[in-house]
């Protein structure tokens, strides 16, 4: 299991992963779900959650057509023609890799591609399994992949769309917090990525591990915060 957070707001947009996959709990390792392809007239970022195997051959695919004379993500016009290439290669794997296995095995992945192609405004898109894809709007600013349901409900009293990135980032990371809290499937370190509109650059990116001193004092003061509003409740008195 995995969780990963995509929100496109209007001065950007904020990407936040986690790193956790696992077979079971005797079958724990740590792989990177956050991925650039950028070049001067546009940065790409992929964040993937489902079948392991699956994902990484669909990244492979991406990364070798690169340097093809084929459509890649490194020569599409935009951003929607980004998430067309990536549904072509999800369906692409799963049809050969299920095709060749006879088993109960879930071949299925789920991707959300947000960036910029110089030309066109900023976007966010979730890939699924299938090959169709949906596109984040002012109404649903954000995306959620893999285990979603613990640090939905923060994000969805904090953000909108005019929210700063700054805190849209503070918000992915107590999102993430309570996610790590409530599910062992869902582990350090994260990875993270502020993009300004406009800037085409990755200079935001940050890892962010158990001992990260920023997340350590964000997780306390939340944790802090929520019990110290509980003392204050009005009393249970029906």
């Amino acid at each position: 299991m995995t969780y990963c957070v995509a929100m496109r707001l209007a001065d950007g947009l904020v990407f936040a992963s986690d790193s956790r996959t696992n077979a079971g709990v005797d079958h724990i390792a740590t792989f990177k779900k956050l991925h650039i392809f950028e070049r001067d007239d546009r940065v790409l970022v992929l964040q993937s959650a489902g079948n392991l195997a699956t994902t990484q051959s669909v990244l492979t695919l991406l990364r070798q057509r690169v340097n093809q004379d084929v459509p890649n993500l490194m020569n599409v016009s935009s951003v929607y023609d980004a998430a067309t290439l990536v549904g072509t290669v999800i369906r692409e794997v799963i049809q050969r890799d299920g095709g060749q296995q006879q088993s109960n095995i879930n071949f299925g992945c789920n991707i959300l591609l947000g960036g910029q192609i110089r030309g066109e405004i900023h976007r966010l898109f979730h890939i699924y399994p299938e090959g169709n894809f949906i596109e984040a709007t002012e109404d649903t600013p954000y995306f959620q992949i893999g285990e979603s349901k613990y640090g939905k409900p923060i994000i969805d009293r904090v953000l909108n769309f005019n929210t700063p990135l700054e805190t849209a980032m503070q918000c992915a990371l107590i999102s993430i917090d309570s996610t790590l809290r409530s599910n062992l499937s869902v582990g350090l370190p994260l990875d993270t990525l502020i993009y300004p509109k406009d800037s085409f650059s990755t200079a935001q990116q940050y890892r962010i591990t158990e001992k990260h001193p920023h997340f350590q004092a964000l997780r306390q003061a939340w944790g802090e915060g929520l019990q110290k509003l509980f003392s204050q409740l009005p009393p249970f008195d029906l």
